[in-house]
């Protein structure tokens, strides 16, 4: 996680998003790096917007915000047709005695 707020801190300075400048961020910062993460992410970030990125991931939670309601509608009638747990219960007991008739 480290390695993605490196690159979201030089996005933010107006600096490139460059192996460099991500390992001097992540070194200034007391963090141990490793070269080859560092090059994985700035060849994934290659040819990104990131502020386009960042926009769309800002918008995220207003629509899981907006759906929430519909989705705890739904989740409340699957909730009260759970069976309780005396019915439960009687559905344990007379499946192991169908085990047992099994083995005699």
């Amino acid at each position: 996680m480290e390695y993605i707020y490196a690159a979201l801190l030089l996005h933010k300075a107006g600096k490139a998003v460059k192996e460099e400048n991500v390992k001097a961020v992540l070194t200034a910062a007391g963090i141990a790096v490793d070269e080859a993460r560092i090059k994985a992410m700035v060849a994934a970030l290659e040819g990104i917007n990131i502020e386009d990125a960042i926009s769309k991931a800002a918008a995220a939670p207003v629509a899981l915000a907006a759906a929430a309601p519909t989705a705890a509608a739904a989740a409340a009638p699957a909730a009260a047709e759970e069976p309780s747990k005396e019915e439960k219960k009687e559905e344990e007991e007379s499946g192991m005695a169908g085990l047992g008739a099994l083995f005699g």
